[in-house]
């Protein structure tokens, strides 16, 4: 009987039921776990993301994949959709819109920021995935992460663990990824360029551009709505002045559970049957293009604007264009004080950077509208 006991105990553990593709999974948990933690790659993110996916590679665990929903994170992955849009609530809360509105021009690097996700669309299309695959990994060069679970999850829920996992990790390596394109598609003149002090904007200015962007975006693009709506909404629960408690609920305590229960239940969904494929290849390699392509977007387009203003732009800043706040603008920050120490370009950088999100979110929006149904 005990010696029953004892080899029914023995054969429920996890080890005695591991197979490799469980065994890689734990291993791809690790590295993130240790890039994000030793390294710094987006911790707020990496880490619940690969423990979520540590979780749901052990053997027998039934956090997630369970036969009847009852996994603990079955039960977060279940709220994926509302999730994306309480993140961007959170992120409205916590940007300031102010370069944005103080140089509106600063839009247009924003919206050639997102040439990576068009061109990444094109690319899945020719390496054989169908529209709506394509747009969900497209996205990914918007450097946007709850965007592209937003966009995945209606359009190709079966990529969403592959492609949460590459769009959260290039975005983490947006320091390494940006600076050789940056330098190869500038000069040293052009990086060494001063651009003079933005205006000040009116509070006024701030309570009205949240208002208006949600009128106009949503008219002309509802699909958009969800995540546009939310992001301005957070936006005026902090410019308005009235409603500094919802802004502190929205940027804080609200923002990191959602960061908290998303991250774990994407995680859970990149599972070695279903992760360890050909596909999974396929959106790595296609996500860096996208995110290369986005950058050199926003790069060129500010170089031509140099030239328009007579040099007056520094094409630094419109590599802040993919939408990885603040990240992406502290980027043009180092790079551009690397030729120039006196030379301050982030407030002039969280311009585009700003207009990236929105630009991702419409851009989303698009893809949404023609594959989704809308």
């Amino acid at each position: 009987m005990i010696l029953e006991t004892i080899q029914s105990f023995i054969a429920s553990m996890g080890f005695m039921n591991m197979d490799i593709r469980s065994g890689i999974m734990l291993l791809v948990s690790l590295v993130l776990l240790y890039l994000a933690i030793k390294k710094g790659f987006e911790p707020l993110l990496l880490v619940p993301i690969a423990f979520g996916m540590l979780l749901s590679n052990l053997p027998l665990g039934e956090v997630f994949g369970t036969a009847d929903g009852s996994g603990l994170l079955d039960a977060f992955y279940s709220l994926k959709g509302i999730f994306p849009s309480l993140i961007f609530l959170g992120v409205g809360a916590m940007t300031d819109f102010g370069p944005l509105i103080a140089n509106p021009k600063s839009l247009l690097m924003g919206a050639a920021a997102q040439l990576g996700i068009f061109v990444a669309f094109f690319g899945a299309l020719i390496l054989g995935f169908n529209a709506q695959e394509a747009a969900s990994i497209g996205i990914i060069g918007g450097a946007d992460g709850p965007t592209a679970i937003f966009l995945t999850q209606q359009l190709a829920p079966h990529l969403l663990g592959a492609i949460a996992v590459a769009a959260y990790s290039y975005m983490a390596l947006v320091p390494v990824i940006q600076p050789p394109i940056m330098k190869a598609l500038t000069t040293k003149e052009e990086r060494s360029i001063k651009m003079e002090q933005l205006r000040p904007v009116s509070q006024k200015e701030k309570i009205i551009f949240p208002i208006m962007v949600t009128l106009v975006v949503c008219l002309i693009l509802p699909a958009a709505t969800p995540l546009v709506g939310m992001l301005m909404l957070g936006n005026l629960f902090k410019e308005s002045g009235r409603t500094l408690r919802l802004s502190d609920t929205a940027s804080n305590a609200m923002c990191n559970i959602v960061t908290i229960m998303l991250g774990l239940a994407v995680g859970a969904s990149a599972q070695g049957p279903t992760f360890l494929v050909w596909d999974t290849i396929k959106i790595v390699i296609m996500g860096v293009v996208a995110f290369g392509f986005g950058t050199a977007g926003g790069i060129l387009l500010g170089k031509l604007m140099n030239k328009i203003s007579g040099g007056k732009i520094n094409p630094l800043i419109g590599s802040a264009g993919v939408s990885a706040v603040p990240m992406a603008a502290r980027v043009s920050q180092t790079v551009g004080q690397k030729e120039v120490p006196s030379n301050f370009l982030l407030m002039h950088a969280m311009g585009p950077n700003v207009a990236g999100v929105i630009g991702s979110a419409v851009a989303a929006g698009v893809m949404l509208s023609m594959f989704g149904g809308y």
